[in-house]
């Protein structure tokens, strides 16, 4: 007569339980990374493919109807989503005739957002340096569209005032709020739409100066953020903070 021994091996309720917990720790300490960097650099593709679609629209329109953003004379008028540049030569001609998929406000704080259940005007952090500082009291100076894939594009309401022209070889410096001859060619951009944080980004490491060079923004909540100051001029569009440059440069 044959005996045939069942000889199972399997792991302790007590090591099931420890292995459970250490993958647990694993995964609490590196899904918050993970997150953070996928954001950022969701927020810094965006950032660099609105950079290149507003200075695409200044292009097409050199190309189509002869003016780009240096060529601009006028403030967007009484109705400035109805704008064209065939009769008019504005920012707002300029989107309206180069750009689809558009939404147009008269002001930023028309846009509406979520905020803690309810819906609210569109708001952004005080700490921001939009038009000196002063935060959501000074998004009425400025227009924004809404574009296709939810980027808001702010525009300072006085562009048109002064020319929106740079000489050649010559770079931003940090007037971007000052009262150079580009005072007005002001904007933002807010890669995540109205959604939160609606806070400027800004330099982990070094100055936020233009001049200096020295910004690193690193990836984490409190400086890759997704607001970035920008300036128009002749046929693009390019980041007027060190801490927006940085990002633009390191984005994929």
């Amino acid at each position: 007569m044959r005996f045939f021994i069942n000889d199972k091996k399997a792991f302790t309720l007590a090591e099931v339980l420890i292995t459970l917990g250490i993958i647990g720790v694993v995964a609490a300490m590196t899904i918050p990374v993970l997150i953070t960097n996928t954001r950022s650099s969701q927020y810094r593709s965006r950032f660099k493919k609105t950079v290149s679609t507003l200075s695409q629209a200044a292009r097409l329109s050199e190309s189509l109807y002869g003016f780009d953003y240096a060529g601009i004379t006028q403030q967007c008028g009484s109705k400035p989503a109805e704008e064209h540049p065939d009769s008019v030569m504005s920012v707002c001609a300029i989107f309206n005739g180069t750009l689809t998929g558009l939404t147009y406000y008269n002001t930023a704080t028309d846009i509406k957002m979520r905020k803690d259940g309810q819906t609210v005007s569109y708001k952004v952090n005080p700490d921001n340096r939009i038009n000196g500082g002063g935060g959501e009291r000074s998004l009425s100076k400025f227009r924004a569209y809404v574009l296709s894939d939810g980027t808001i594009v702010g525009i300072y309401k006085d562009m048109g005032k002064s020319p929106c022209e740079l000489a050649v070889d010559t770079t931003l410096k940090d007037s971007y709020m000052g009262t150079d001859t580009m005072a007005s060619c002001y904007g933002f951009i807010d890669v995540n739409g109205a959604a939160l944080p609606n806070k400027e980004v800004s330099c982990t490491i070094g100055t936020d100066s233009l001049e200096k060079n020295d910004c690193v923004v690193k990836n984490n909540a409190q400086n890759m953020t997704d607001i970035y100051p920008i300036r128009f001029h002749d046929s693009i569009v390019e980041p007027a903070t060190a801490a927006a440059r940085y990002v633009l440069k390191t984005a994929k």
